[in-house]
């Protein structure tokens, strides 16, 4: 890319981030993020006798040493789901106005006068998109992960690597508003149809179940094939929890397929963009 496109695209990066400043939504994300962090530094006691750790209590229920470890490892567990299922949802209401509002009138005439290819000013909007979800969440990760190293002494990185995983997912979401915005140019439409997918993900995620239930073969293909097609969000959900709780990826399918979807969506976006007039 040569320099002064990448400066044209990092200056729209810019210029998005600067737009969730003023609409307050990257100050909201921080606030709650902020709340959230406070909460967990205020619910765990620690109790320490004669210089060692005695008890730890959160949640109110009040736990020996011997169990601690285990414990934080639930706990990370239940918190790496809990942050991945709300987070991606604030995060898809919050993104979906940030790319609609580049296709208001009279704005993206604005843009599309400037020396800039189309393809600069939409990864421009996405990855600035992906700019201030993935500031707030890590601050959020790492702030509750901070937590519980210092007051309990247990340092979990899978903890951390459940934020990538939820970031990865996010950025997968985010190419279904580019690709809904671009065709619609309607916040309401995005939200609903990226809410609409992640749905049907949710469904499809029981295929094995579905198919029982199915009396053709055709139809059992039918749930297969769009199992393959469409995101993994509860795979993947099932993974980041795992990853939490200090385990590892048993199954890459669920990734790996996820991507190849998000990068077909980015590309029909681009393919689309590229060729509307307004």
């Amino acid at each position: 890319m040569p320099s002064n496109l990448l400066t044209a695209t990092i200056a729209l990066v810019a210029d998005t981030f600067r737009e969730a400043l003023a609409r307050k939504i990257f100050w909201g994300f921080l606030l709650c993020s902020t709340a959230f962090i406070l909460f967990f530094i205020f619910i765990m006691k620690i109790d320490v006798v004669a210089g060692a750790l005695a008890t730890v209590t959160i949640f109110g229920r009040t736990n020996d040493t011997q169990e601690i470890g285990q414990l934080v490892k639930n706990v990370q567990r239940g918190l790496g789901g809990f942050l991945y299922t709300v987070g991606m949802f604030l995060a898809v209401f919050a993104s979906a106005g940030l790319i609609s509002a580049v296709f208001e009138p009279g704005r993206i005439e604005l843009l599309l006068s400037k020396p800039v290819a189309r393809v600069h000013i939409l990864l421009g909007r996405y990855l600035g998109n992906l700019l201030v979800i993935a500031i707030n969440l890590f601050y959020l990760v790492v702030g509750v992960w901070l937590v519980f190293g210092i007051k309990v002494g247990i340092w979990g990185i899978g903890f951390l690597w459940s934020a990538v995983v939820t970031l990865f997912v996010f950025s997968v979401l985010l190419t279904i508003i580019l690709l809904i915005g671009v065709i619609w140019e309607s916040t309401a439409v995005t939200v609903l149809g990226t809410f609409g997918i992640m749905i049907l993900s949710g469904v499809l995620s029981t295929h094995t179940q579905l198919i029982k239930l199915l009396s053709s073969e055709t139809s059992r293909n039918v749930v297969r094939t769009l199992y393959y097609i469409f995101p993994k969000t509860v795979d993947i959900g099932k993974i980041a929890g795992e990853l939490s709780a200090g385990g590892g990826v048993g199954d890459w399918m669920p990734i790996w397929t996820t991507a190849l979807f998000g990068l077909t969506m980015l590309s029909l976006s681009i393919y689309i963009f590229a060729r509307r007039n307004f």
